[in-house]
């Protein structure tokens, strides 16, 4: 069982004898994430306990190479698909989902300047942040509403200058760099723009009251002109979305799909270690199965008809969802290879099978993460309980996760696409 009763053992460390220039190898990525999983899953209920800014885990990731994972191959990069990083996100979140989500944010804000940048300029951007090792925080897409003022770039002699506050998920307590999305003044344009949190304008204020993804470094950035120089310009994306190319729109359905498999990765934590304090309480506790002459005779709790029931209904959902996100995934590493080749039909159907993994995943990752509380109630479930697994994070995480999408909107737009044909938004509201 995965819990918190062993010494955190140092990870796998990142290949790097004869190997930084080619790509990834797909066995020596699973092996480290499986060990750095394994590592993150000792502490990871008091370190949610602690509520600390992710200064440690982030050292775990650079060690283990990670946050390079999706860079191409070269002296700092390693060179993987898309399909490769989403594993990744699922199995380090099925240890620790505020690590997972840390990860996810970075992976997607990483392409940026591939997805708003001129076609020949982003690989610059990429070998820096993998030589200095930078983590990547904020955010491309524009906030619907609630998380702050939004952000305005302003043109000025050698740049531009960067106001606005915003509210970020994950990452700004701990970020080497920020990638964020502002509006033009001059000409309403979308401008992606990398910044330094270390500048002196730039004021961060960490969420520290979360009920769910208490390690992701949440919290609240401030711009107060902040210069940002042409080659941190990442790229841009014109104020009429239907200007904008099909490739450029796949950027907030990366960063959507990636938060999908840390939902995935929830849900599959939650259950696994769910199952284990099952095994390991109905192991030493049998319970009495009446017989007709009214003698009741110990039965193995592993063969308790209504807990196997219940794990077999969990077990299929999540099957269910694991099965949907793949084809997703699948579905947007193809429109990845695509580049500017993509169209719009082809970027269409991608969205609406992100939509489906994002409705069929946050739902899932909710209802299991709530029954296995009842499934393993005798085993002091609750954070509360202070040598208890703590089996309410996995509920606290899901639904700090899922709460900002609406399902509904999602399947809406899934409906109108089968239904009348209908394209969704190429829109950067997340």
């Amino acid at each position: 069982m995965r819990g918190d009763v062993r010494t955190p053992k140092k990870p796998a460390m990142r290949p790097t004898s004869g190997r930084a220039d080619r790509p990834a190898d797909d066995e020596i990525w699973r092996r480290i994430t499986r060990e750095l999983a394994d590592d993150l899953a000792v502490d990871a209920l008091s370190r949610d306990r602690a509520g600390k800014a992710p200064f440690d885990e982030l050292a775990r990731l650079q060690e283990a190479g990670l946050p390079t994972l999706l860079t191409p191959p070269g002296p700092g990069g390693r060179g993987a698909d898309w399909r490769a990083a989403c594993a990744v996100i699922r199995e380090i979140s099925a240890a620790d989902s505020s690590v997972g989500e840390l990860l996810a944010h970075h992976y997607a804000l990483s392409w940026s300047a591939r997805f708003f940048g001129a076609t020949t300029g982003p690989r610059a951007v990429e070998d820096r942040a993998a030589g200095e090792r930078w983590l990547l925080a904020g955010g491309v897409d524009q906030p619907a509403g609630g998380s702050g003022t939004g952000l305005t770039l302003t043109p000025v002699d050698g740049g531009h200058v960067l106001d606005g506050r915003r509210a970020f998920a994950s990452g700004v307590a701990v970020a080497d760099r920020l990638v964020v999305g502002a509006r033009c003044t001059e000409t309403g344009d979308l401008l992606v723009a990398l910044v330094d949190p270390a500048h002196p304008g730039v004021f961060t204020d960490a969420g520290t009251d979360r009920v769910g993804q208490r390690l992701a470094g949440a919290g609240t950035v401030t711009f107060d002109r902040v210069p940002v120089a042409p080659h941190d310009l990442l790229g841009s994306l014109p104020r009429d979305e239907h200007a904008a190319s099909p490739y450029a729109t796949l950027a907030p359905l990366a960063l959507r799909l990636v938060l999908v498999h840390v939902g995935l990765g929830i849900a599959e934590g939650a259950l696994a270690e769910a199952r284990d304090v099952s095994r390991a309480t109905q192991a030493a506790a049998p319970h009495a199965d009446p017989s007709p002459d009214g003698a009741d005779y110990p039965v193995p709790g592993g063969d308790d008809p209504y807990l196997l029931l219940a794990y077999g209904e969990l077990a299929t959902e999540a099957h269910a969802a694991a099965a949907v996100v793949e084809r997703a995934t699948d579905a947007l590493a193809r429109g990845l290879l695509a580049e500017h080749a993509l169209g719009v039909d082809e970027r269409a159907d991608i969205a609406v099978l992100i939509a489906a993994a994002e409705a069929v995943t946050s739902r899932s990752a909710v209802r299991i993460t709530t029954r296995i509380l009842e499934l393993v109630a005798g085993a002091e479930a609750a954070d509360s309980a202070p040598t208890g697994p703590g089996f309410d994070r996995f509920w606290r995480n899901a639904r700090a996760l899922t709460a900002p999408t609406s399902s509904a909107g999602r399947l809406r737009a899934i409906g109108d696409h089968y239904l009348n044909g209908t394209h969704p938004r190429l829109t950067l509201l997340a």
